[in-house]
């Protein structure tokens, strides 16, 4: 399950959202990004000089900068990729994206959730549990689903700091403490 970025990409990332919801272009921007995060994974040439202290910032700044017009980046974008390699955080771009979408998604009323079940859910289950989820919440959730056989049954779902054990090694636990006596 994924996990939290660094305070630094947080703090990066919620300036950033807010200067794109202050141009009206939050949506834009995500997928700025994605598509940014997306590229520094299928090329990791580009990842390693955008990244890699060992190469002059001129030369982050200017494959950035190439990058950015290939891809249509918006002069904030832009402007911003700049300042996180003078900064020394283009390391913290993927934490940053992952913070962004967070943050997006919460303006939005939705939330994120992961969801470890121990075989495929249907189509049918995934939808009551993400309603089960929806109304626990109070948002709109979006479930990722792994599978997990060691689960032996049941599910487990996260949403950012709440866990969900609906797995059957912890009803089998609960239901051995009520038998027990709590003992």
């Amino acid at each position: 399950m994924a996990t939290r970025g660094s305070a630094a990409a947080l703090r990066y990332a919620k300036a950033l959202f807010s200067l794109a919801r202050d141009e009206g272009r939050g949506d834009d921007v995500r997928a700025e990004l994605d598509r940014l995060v997306e590229a520094m994974r299928l090329v990791p040439a580009l990842r390693e000089v955008v990244v890699q202290p060992l190469y002059p910032a001129a030369e982050r700044r200017a494959a950035m900068r190439a990058v950015g017009e290939r891809l249509g980046f918006s002069p904030l974008l832009q402007k911003f990729c700049a300042f996180l390699i003078d900064q020394r955080r283009s390391r913290d771009l993927e934490q940053i994206h992952d913070e962004y979408v967070r943050l997006a998604e919460e303006a939005a009323g939705r939330v994120r959730g992961e969801v470890l079940a121990a075989a495929p859910l249907s189509d049918a289950q995934l939808d009551r549990l993400r309603s089960a989820l929806a109304r626990r919440t109070g948002q709109q959730v979006e479930l990722s689903v792994q599978v997990d056989p060691s689960l032996l049954g049941g599910a487990v779902a996260r949403i950012g700091d709440l866990i969900f054990d609906g797995s059957l090694r912890t009803q089998l636990a609960q239901l051995r403490a009520s038998l027990t006596g709590g003992r």
